[in-house]
């Protein structure tokens, strides 16, 4: 390595005499001139092309790229400046690991930014990738950033000729036991992971849990997830209970309307065209009831003393459900009595046959 150094430096070092400091200095004078003509030349025509794209990220990348490219090149002249000074060992190997240590770090540094840019820039796509979301971005962000700073510590010792053999053994035991002591914090960590990646409901939505819990949810977190219920409680549900349940999402599916189901039954011998009018025009009436889609009756079942029917409206968010059909049984029933429909009750008719005698 020496040789192809001093072979390609010839010409100059020839220039210099034999003063080994003025020689040092022109491997250190020309990386800094090829770092001014890569930015400043070089990026800055890639930058001009970058700015007549949609996209802003490749012009922050290109901003960001300036600084590292500039170092690592001016990195490089100051090797060739080592070389000459310090051709020998053991200096050349603590100067060359230095170096790199520096390099490892500008560029650690840049990956870091930019993994933070790219990953706001997908979240913030409409066409990104789903598992890439508002909620999911400082999970992501971390994990991503953790693996870059493990990656720069084993190539920073691997610089410095530092066996990591022993130390990857004793993360090896180390997580194992971890693993053993936080079973259950490891598993609502990856629930929670799945949770945010999958996204089977989000913050704001309707849920109904299998213990037939309601509410809204108002936090997913990486532990947990918080529920506040119609009773204004909240409740917190460890996400690896919420990975492993039943739950339906009433705030799911193309719209966030929901269909609530007024039943109500009417003797026989009713007019059932004269209650399906009134059961129509009571929901067509109700500013909180959907226009579209159009409120709509069921003749369901004839029942042990009744006719049953069932009124079907859609509302625009399932927290109003309970105000909705409190204001339609109301007006139906005012409705009903208005017009001589009767509603039937549970009645026993008692039959007896013969008194029990004076004597």
């Amino acid at each position: 390595m020496n040789e192809e150094a001093s072979t390609l430096l010839a010409p100059l070092l020839s220039l210099v005499g034999e003063n080994v400091y003025l020689q040092a200095l022109i491997p250190l004078i020309l990386g800094i001139a090829a770092g001014w003509v890569f930015n400043n030349i070089i990026i800055t025509n890639l930058k001009k092309l970058a700015s007549k794209t949609n996209l802003l990220v490749d012009d922050h990348l290109f901003d960001l790229l300036q600084g590292p490219l500039f170092n690592s090149i001016l990195l490089v002249g100051l090797s060739g400046s080592v070389l000459i000074l310090a051709p020998t060992e053991p200096y050349l190997g603590i100067s060359f690991s230095t170096i790199q240590t520096f390099a490892i770090v500008i560029w650690v540094t840049f990956l870091l930014k930019s993994n933070r840019i790219m990953l706001t820039a997908i979240a913030r796509n409409e066409n990104r990738v789903k598992a890439v979301h508002n909620q999911t971005l400082p999970l992501f962000l971390n994990l991503i950033n953790i693996f870059i700073v493990v990656m720069a510590v084993y190539f920073i010792f691997s610089a410095w000729h530092i066996d990591m053999t022993a130390w990857l053994a004793s993360a090896g035991i180390v997580g194992i036991a971890v693993g053993f002591a936080a079973k259950d914090t490891l598993a609502n960590l990856f629930s929670g992971v799945f949770i945010m990646a999958d996204a089977p409901y989000k913050i704001g939505d309707y849920v109904v849990l299998d213990t037939l819990e309601r509410g809204e949810i108002t936090h997913i977190g990486i532990r947990s997830t918080r529920m506040l219920t119609r009773g204004d409680v909240e409740i917190t549900i460890p996400n690896s209970v919420m990975g492993n349940t039943k739950i339906i999402n009433e705030s799911g599916g193309p719209h966030e309307k929901f269909r609530c189901a007024i039943a109500v039954g009417v003797a026989y011998g009713s007019d059932i065209d004269l209650v399906r009018n009134i059961l129509v025009n009571i929901a067509i009436a109700e500013e909180t009831v959907c226009v579209d889609p159009e409120p709509r009756v069921r003749f369901r079942v004839f029942g042990a003393s009744s006719l049953d029917f069932e009124l079907l409206v859609w509302i625009e968010k399932p927290m109003l459900r309970g105000r909705v059909v409190d204001i339609l049984n109301t007006k139906i029933y005012h409705q009903f009595r208005d017009n001589n429909v009767e509603i039937p009750y549970s009645k026993q008719d008692i039959y007896i046959k013969e008194l029990p005698s004076k004597d």
